[in-house]
């Protein structure tokens, strides 16, 4: 007989999102429970050997008090850490991440939940041995993986000659082939580095010119500092703002929110990558693509370039490096009758100023709350505000 267990509240998802709120959870009087394989994403879906983005301060999971940040566990285990100006590997992020649960939200259920369904005042969440959860309130924190977006151009392609940057972990598997990697950004810059560097031979395409981020500055003035304050997404009055006002954000009109998460802090690599990637591997910019077939067991890309020239790659593999767009049908763990009663704007949840959703009771954490409360959410910096504001509402 299967067994039926209540909770106040149901987490979905163990990455910096979900962990961080749990641990601002733990201390109330709440019945919480957190489902989801720690930091699996990061683990699973990301190359071995990348770096973040994001600075020392600005890549620590939150918990209330004095938490538990980055720098204090790279001191404990002798890591080096700086602030600002020594990138943060991979590697540690998810070592750091995975102590944080261990320490503070020890009670992960690794279960994947199945499903989700409204019934009455509770949730009901399957899970694969045939057990339920009945939850007061669900908060969805399950990351961007459902959303990988690969261009319609590429999807008639096989999957032994396609693939997204997301599905690889060791790049060293390609040594000796000929790869075009797709995209402008992080994803693209990393992935392209990190297969040249292993062996194969990588070809980078941007549609747009591929930017790359300026490496910390030195001590600033104060007047540099008044014209591009620091932030935890970098230095400038935009990110600044995106940082310290969410809520702010939130009260814009729908138009300009969309807009700004659209255009501010778009793709662009990590300045660590550029030594890995600019004279060491072609780099292709401004070409649209305009189809890819497959011939004689390899890739045949067509491109509209910006001089109005049609350039050719012909290559063995393709790995699109394209991002995610974020899109609640994607998110085949909740049920069809709940989903279709869930406002969306740009195919993602529209949230009030708590995070909850059209459905009482259901909320939305991470990448998907970015159109709500801006560029801040797509980046682990963001789950602190999302995490106290979030336990603020359901404590």
């Amino acid at each position: 007989m299967s067994s039926v267990t209540d909770v106040d509240i149901a987490v979905l998802g163990a990455g910096p999102y979900g962990l961080s709120l749990a641990a601002h959870l733990r201390p109330t009087q709440r019945r919480i429970k957190v489902f989801g394989q720690t930091m699996s994403f990061w683990r699973d879906h990301m190359p071995r050997g990348m770096c973040l983005k994001s600075d020392g301060f600005a890549s620590s999971l939150s918990a209330p008090g004095e938490g538990y940040p980055l720098q204090a566990w790279c001191q404990a285990q002798g890591v080096p850490y700086a602030d600002m100006g020594l990138p943060v590997t991979l590697e540690t992020f998810c070592d750091y991440a995975e102590a944080f649960q261990r320490k503070l939200v020890p009670d992960v259920d690794p279960t994947l939940v199945q499903s989700v369904t409204q019934q009455g005042d509770h949730f009901s969440l399957a899970l694969p041995d045939g057990s339920t959860v009945q939850a007061g309130r669900v908060v969805v924190a399950t990351g961007i993986k459902p959303f990988a977006y690969v261009p319609e151009a590429l999807r008639g392609l096989p999957a032994s000659h396609l693939s997204h940057s997301s599905q690889h972990t060791d790049l060293s598997l390609f040594a000796g082939r000929h790869v075009a990697v797709l995209g402008g950004g992080a994803s693209a810059g990393d992935t392209a580095g990190l297969l040249q560097m292993g062996g194969a031979r990588a070809e980078l395409v941007s549609r747009h010119p591929v930017r790359f981020h300026n490496p910390p500055a030195g001590p600033r003035s104060l007047v540099q500092r008044l014209r591009q304050p620091d932030s935890g997404l970098g230095p400038g009055w935009k990110s600044f703002m995106c940082t310290n006002f969410p809520l702010v954000f939130h009260a814009l009109p729908e138009s300009l929110r969309l807009r700004a998460v659209e255009r501010h802090l778009g793709p662009a690599p990590g300045w660590f990558v550029r030594d890995q990637v600019l004279g060491k591997l072609p780099v292709h910019e401004g070409w649209q693509l305009r189809s890819a077939t497959l011939e004689q067991g390899q890739v045949v890309l067509e491109f509209l370039a910006a001089d109005g020239s049609q350039p050719r790659l012909r290559v063995d593999h393709v790995i699109a490096a394209t991002g995610y767009r974020s899109n609640l049908d994607q998110l085949a763990f909740l049920a069809p009758s709940l989903r279709e009663r869930i406002r969306t704007v740009a195919r993602a949840p529209v949230l009030d100023r708590h995070f909850q959703s059209s459905v009482p009771g259901l909320y939305f954490a991470g990448a998907i709350a970015a159109n709500s409360f801006g560029p801040l959410l797509r980046f682990a910096y963001g789950a602190d505000f999302a995490a106290r504001r979030l336990a603020r509402a359901l404590a």
